[in-house]
Parts: structure tokens; C-alpha cells; sequence
């Protein structure tokens, strides 16, 4: 039921492109100070609010800074702000780190959260407002979401060896490879979807191309997934929270998608650049 109500929510607020994607930034807003709050939630249990304060706003600086008006055909893919927001996350870590030093042991960990979160909320952000972004942004949430419904459907259905019961006991091998089948089927599938306005492709990838792109993008919501079950067994707990019913804390949801999400900039970045179609 979670998921039939914020799937449908997401997807509507990636396609709206009026109002200069500000719908889309919001929800990506809002994303982070949730983010921002698990994790100091994780780090400093004893006094969360001061840690998720600073995360909160150095990930807000940097999406904000990457935050520009739609492409046109003259500028399809801005690249001139990343060294500004790079430059931006690494004082973020440096401040989260600080504040962090009076409440909590872990002030590293509070520097990480910034590294961890803020690349993939810049990626996802640069991703939506290149040219065609929305289409790509759909792919990309298509993917991640079919490699984790698969992979779940696989694993309970075949079952059979573990993927790595250390730090992701109910994992197996038969869920891993069914989530890849499943991300290669979806990025397939959005990139043969024509626009009805115009009969034009929802993105301009080849089909081959999108099968390249839905298998790596699949392998790193795999990853996503499996470095977050290890940072939940150092910290100790068995979710991020519990936002969601059914699903957890937000991390639990996104942790791929924050891996898929450079693999998906990166492509469109290559193809932008006219290495590959």
C-alpha cells in the first residue's frame, strides 16, 4: 500500500516540467532533510537535531547550487556548477564533522552522510534538468524499483545460496540475478515508451544502450542496497526508521537508488558528450 501511493506521487512530480522543475527540487528537499535526520538519528541517538541540522543544510547547499532553470536546445546538460557544489560538499563534511564532535563519538560518520548522500541528491537533480531529463529520471526510478521487486519476488520463489549472509542474511544469489533481469526489463521498457504528444522516444537511447545502462544501473542499486545492510550492522540497528509502513526508514528505500543514480548521470553524461548512443 506504501508503495501504490508514493510510487504514482514520484513519477507525476518527475514528468511536471512547468513552474521551472520546482516541484521536483521540493521533492528532493524534502528527501534530504528526512535523509539528514535518519542518519544523525543512527550516529548521535542521544541528540540527533544539532547533527541532522548541518547534514540538512550542506546536502541543501549543493542541490541548490546545481539547481538551474530547464535546459534549451542551446545548453541541453550544464556542466559549469558541479566544481562549485564538489567544492561545497567537501565543506559540508568538514562542518558536519565539527558539530558533530560535541554530541557524538561517530564524527566521522556525520562527514560520511554528507559524502554519501549529497553526491547522489546532485547527480539526481543535474540528471532531471538535462535535456530529455524527466524521461531519464524515469528510467533511472523504473530500474531501481524493478531490480528491488524482482529480486524479492526471485529470491522468495528460487531461493538457494546466500548473497552475503554476514551482513544481509535473507539475500540470495537467485533475488540478486532476478533483480538484474528485472532492472535490464524496465530500462528497456521505458526507453521503447513513445511520447504521445509526438510519437517521439521518451529518451533517445538505443535499445541496446538502455539494456547496458538497466544492467549496470541494476548491479549498483544491488550494491546500494548491500553497503546500506552494512552500515545499519555497524550501527546496530535493523532499519533506518520507520517512515514508511512496511518499507522502514527513507534510507531503506532509496539506498539503491542513491548507487543507481550516479550510474544513470554517468550515462546520460556520456551520451550528452556523444561517446555512446
Amino acid at each position: 500500500m506504501s508503495a501504490a501511493i508514493l510510487a504514482p506521487a514520484a513519477l507525476v512530480i518527475v514528468w511536471l516540467d512547468w513552474w521551472d522543475y520546482l516541484p521536483f527540487l521540493v521533492l528532493v528537499a524534502v528527501a534530504v532533510s528526512l535523509l539528514s535526520y535518519e542518519w544523525s538519528v543512527m550516529i548521535a541517538p542521544r541528540a540527533p537535531a544539532r547533527v541532522a541540522v548541518v547534514l540538512m543544510l550542506s546536502v541543501l547547499s549543493v542541490i541548490f547550487i546545481a539547481y538551474e532553470a530547464p535546459p534549451s536546445p542551446q545548453a541541453p546538460a550544464r556542466l559549469d556548477y558541479i566544481w562549485s557544489a564538489i567544492t561545497m560538499i567537501a565543506i559540508g563534511a568538514l562542518a558536519a564533522a565539527v558539530v558533530a564532535r560535541s554530541v557524538t563519538e561517530r564524527a566521522m560518520d556525520a562527514a560520511y552522510g554528507v559524502l554519501y548522500i549529497a553526491p547522489a541528491c546532485l547527480a539526481i537533480v543535474w540528471l532531471h534538468e538535462t535535456r530529455q531529463g524527466p524521461g531519464w529520471t524515469v528510467m533511472l526510478l523504473a530500474t531501481t524499483w524493478a531490480a528491488d521487486v524482482v529480486a524479492y519476488v526471485a529470491g522468495n520463489a528460487l531461493k538457494g545460496p546466500k548473497l552475503w549472509p554476514r551482513f544481509s542474511p535473507n539475500k540470495t544469489w537467485s533475488g540478486f540475478f532476478g533483480g538484474l533481469v528485472g532492472a535490464v526489463g524496465a530500462a528497456v521498457g521505458v526507453a521503447s515508451i513513445p511520447l504521445p504528444s509526438d510519437g517521439q522516444p521518451l529518451i533517445h537511447l538505443s535499445l541496446a544502450g538502455a539494456a547496458l545502462v538497466g544492467l549496470i544501473g541494476g548491479l549498483a542499486t544491488m550494491m546500494g542496497d548491500l553497503w546500506e545492510s552494512m552500515l545499519k550492522r555497524r550501527f546496530g540497528v535493523k532499519d533506518s526508521g520507520d517512515l514508511i509502513p512496511g518499507h522502514g526508514g527513507l534510507l531503506d528505500r532509496v539506498d539503491g537508488l542513491m548507487f543507481a543514480t550516479i550510474v544513470f548521470a554517468g550515462a546520460r553524461l556520456i551520451v550528452f558528450l556523444g561517446w555512446a548512443h
